[in-house]
């Protein structure tokens, strides 16, 4: 017998944690078919069999979606409504009747439809919305197997515990892993904002996506090992391979069974200085792992999932039961609702006059800037924040804000909405507090008059880092230029802190630095009094923060500030980091 050979695939990290176990092979059937003429006697009948095929399709999807509301939640049941908006578009349901017409059969006209799609996503800029792409043709699938009668391998089938291999994972699948035996999977397409990483981490499987190619190169019962941590799939590792990464994963389980320990402990320094760590959250069923980690609250509530997979706007009652929701179920700590933040190019369908096509989206008409141009959809959003106010401690944050003048604006139209509140006799908080983000350069060099009229500042790191040194962070040709210590970052932040404590407010951070274990010394010196991060980061940075004193931390900052290049920065950031870990 041949000894295969090991192989180390390099994809993205979509749900950390490592897996190994033997592979269970979805194999995908191409989406390509050879084109058969018909008469028109037969159009009708190939006609009436596509719609069978869609009928068929909507049947499993809407048992798919019954599936996932029972076991994950109303929130994820809207990836399978997803789904079933994309086989109700006219593209196929009026498209591919009207291709059929033109003499080929159902297969082919479907095949060409889904193909005529998938070509106009790829121009999209946006990842998200890029992604799709895989959903459209998911679909498609789903249609093509009822018409040839085929069936996909299904998770069911898996009779030991195993690693799933895919070339894509559909709502359909993914719900499945609750209920079998896996380990983690891998997937040949798919990024972050991919429906089988956001289940994933639900889930909390480790996952690799994007591997482009694994689906060809593994076989049934191959031994692979998933690194959920460095976006890496090992096929056919050697056994000495296989035992270092057992040991890794142990240390791993090890090292959460020990942060478990901190989860009802403050973030205190040994000299006493206290900070908030707090979570970032997309919707509201991620709140019982919130808690779990140990969470002093919600630092960063994201609404748009709100807008995502529809055809019409959010109603107030929608905004208000989702945001009182969170609002009691962290009681009594409190939750930051960001409003939206989104650009007009993704809100376009849903038929809002004056939008026109935008080259660079990033610096458009998005976020608070949508939000001032359309303040109707704003203040049914405020109206749903507002009024789940009165069910919980909930305080409000602009994104994107600039300058004074918008902040000022957006408190106006808020201010208007209290207006109306009051006059119908429906509740809220009085005394809520509203903060805005800092994420734009020239909202940092102003932090200290924007600061005057709020409550709060947030330090939005993200896109902060990428406009102030120009670097688009997911391309590839400068993606290494984004360097959160660069000195004017660093410089920044001081400035934005600085500004929030001379006027006598907090400022927290909800960006990725803020999760950073490499950073939090920095920050703390830096005096940031809130880090609001992903929930299972959370334990980590609390401990980091119970391991060091403020005077280290302070002399750190003062250390760094005598730098003139990132690299001695980097440097100077090591040696403290190494002074933790041996106490």
């Amino acid at each position: 017998m041949v000894e295969k050979l090991s192989q180390v695939l390099h994809g993205i990290a979509a749900s950390p944690g490592i897996a190994i176990g033997k592979v269970y092979l979805m194999e995908d059937d191409d989406f390509a078919l050879v084109q058969r003429e018909i008469t028109k006697d037969e159009t009708k009948k190939e006609i009436i069999r596509f719609k069978e095929a869609l009928a068929k399709t909507r049947a499993d999807m809407l048992a798919t979606q019954e599936k996932i509301l029972k076991t994950l939640g109303k929130e994820y049941a809207r990836l399978g409504s997803a789904y079933l908006l994309i086989l109700e578009d006219p593209l196929i349901t009026r498209d591919v009747a009207k291709k059929i017409s033109e003499g080929v059969n159902a297969e082919y006209a479907l095949y060409r439809i889904i193909e005529n799609v998938v070509r106009s996503f790829e121009m999209i800029d946006d990842e998200y919305f890029r992604e799709r792409k895989h959903d459209i043709q998911d679909v498609g699938k789903k249609i093509l197997s009822h018409l040839l009668g085929k069936e996909k391998r299904s998770l069911a089938g898996m009779a030991a515990q195993s690693i799933v291999v895919a070339h894509n994972l559909t709502p359909a699948d993914t719900i499945q892993m609750r209920e079998n035996l896996v380990r983690g999977f891998a997937t040949d397409i798919g990024g972050r904002t991919s429906h089988t990483a956001i289940v994933a981490q639900s889930l909390e499987i480790p996952a690799v996506v994007g591997l482009k190619n694994a689906t060809a190169q593994m076989r049934d019962g191959d031994t692979i090992i998933i690194d959920g941590n460095q976006g890496l799939v090992l096929l056919n590792p050697p056994p000495e391979m296989i035992e270092n990464y057992k040991r890794e994963r142990e240390i791993q389980l090890a090292q959460v069974r020990e942060l478990e320990k901190l989860r009802d402990l403050p973030a205190q320094t040994l000299d006493g200085h206290r900070v908030m760590i707090v979570a970032n959250i997309e919707n509201p069923d991620e709140i019982k792992s919130v808690l779990n980690h140990g969470a002093e609250g919600v630092g960063l509530y994201r609404t748009e999932f709100l807008y995502f997979n529809r055809t019409t706007l959010p109603t107030e009652e929608e905004h208000y039961e989702n945001y009182r929701r969170v609002a009691q179920k962290m009681l009594p700590y409190s939750v930051i609702i960001r409003t939206m933040d989104i650009g007009g190019d993704k809100l376009a369908h849903f038929d809002l006059e004056g939008f026109a096509e935008e080259k660079n989206p990033f610096m458009g008409l998005r976020a608070i800037r949508f939000c001032l141009k359309y303040p109707e959809v704003f203040k049914t959003q405020l109206r749903g924040i507002l009024r789940a106010s009165a069910d919980g401690k909930i305080k409000i944050m602009y994104p994107m804000i600039s300058g004074v003048a918008e902040l000022k604006a957006a408190n106006k139209i808020l201010n208007a909405v209290k207006e109306d509140l009051r006059r119908e006799g429906k509740p809220f908080d009085e005394k809520i507090e509203v903060g805005s983000m800092i994420e734009v350069p020239s909202a940092a060099v102003t932090a200290d008059l924007i600061a005057r009229e709020c409550d709060f500042l947030s330090i939005g790191t993200n896109d902060l880092i990428q406009y102030t040194l120009a670097v688009d962070r997911i391309n590839e040709n400068v993606a290494q230029m984004y360097e959160p210590l660069h000195l004017s970052i660093l410089r920044l932040l001081k400035t934005i802190i600085d500004a929030g404590h001379n006027a006598g407010k907090w400022v927290g951070m909800c960006g990725e630095m803020a999760g950073d274990p490499s950073f939090i010394k920095v920050l703390l010196g830096m005096g940031l009094d809130e880090f609001s991060v992903a929930a299972v980061q959370i334990p980590k940075i609390k401990k980091i923060t119970r391991s060091l004193t403020m005077l280290e931390a302070k002399e750190l900052v003062s250390d760094i500030f005598s730098s003139d290049d990132n690299e001695s920065i980097a440097d100077k950031i090591k040696k403290h980091e190494f002074k933790i870990t041996k106490k």
